[in-house]
């Protein structure tokens, strides 16, 4: 089964509870919170606070993406606010190995990330510490950016380097994912798709949008 989770950094940001509730009731697997600190990535975007708002309003899990620097510092503030995994970037946690232990210390899943020009050999030695992996198809920092074809490769890389150290990790993509570059990412082996303004616009309201990625994709991801 593929998971598609909805970003709320396209979602209209004065209604943020209303859109991750439209989110859930069209069916997504779940919330994609990308956290921004203007040092790491330009932009400035949510805190700890929104978790904490965001969580007694829906059942499915809120996953926390870090874009920023020093992610070990906060992990147990959203933690505390109500995060079922955290999401840290390689290129941003010199002690990788400690803060994927450590997030799972918290009882939370731990995740990693990586940048479209940070190579797959920067994971190899805490694969076997992550939960999930997040392939950025885009770069970090902002929304609406067209998906980067070149790094369905470094999918399916990903996904045979997995295979062949017997590891079950989903793999995941965020970045211009939409019923066009969707089912490319699954057929390269990503099993969870972070969506945000395929998702949430003006075009259609998001049960319909949500109802149309899911109609684009395969039964089950390829074999890398």
């Amino acid at each position: 089964m593929i998971a598609i989770e909805a970003s709320i950094l396209a979602a209209d940001f004065a209604r943020l509870g209303e859109e991750a509730r439209a989110a859930e009731a069209a069916g997504v697997d779940g919330i994609t919170v990308d956290v921004m600190d203007g040092r790491f990535v330009p932009d400035i975007t949510f805190g700890p606070g929104v978790v904490r708002a965001l969580r007694p309003l829906v059942h499915v899990p809120l996953d926390v993406h870090l874009m920023v620097v020093e992610p070990e510092r906060h992990l147990a503030a959203f933690a505390d606010a109500g995060a079922a995994r955290l999401i840290v970037h390689q290129e941003a946690s010199p002690h990788l190995h400690r803060t994927l232990q450590t997030i799972r210390g918290l009882g939370l899943e731990a995740g990693v990330a990586i940048n479209p020009g940070t190579p797959l050999s920067a994971l190899e030695e805490v694969l076997e510490q992550a939960d999930l992996i997040l392939i950025m198809t885009v770069n970090p920092g902002w929304g609406g950016q067209p998906f980067l074809p070149g790094q369905l490769d470094k999918v399916r890389r990903l996904r045979r380097l997995l295979a062949e150290r017997g590891l079950s990790i989903p793999i995941a993509v965020d970045g211009g994912i939409n019923p066009g570059t969707a089912p490319l990412a699954v057929q390269a082996g990503a099993t969870v798709l972070m969506a945000g303004s395929s998702i949430y616009n003006r075009q259609a309201p998001v049960a319909q949008n949500v109802a149309a990625l899911r109609a684009s994709l395969p039964l089950t991801a390829g074999p890398g």
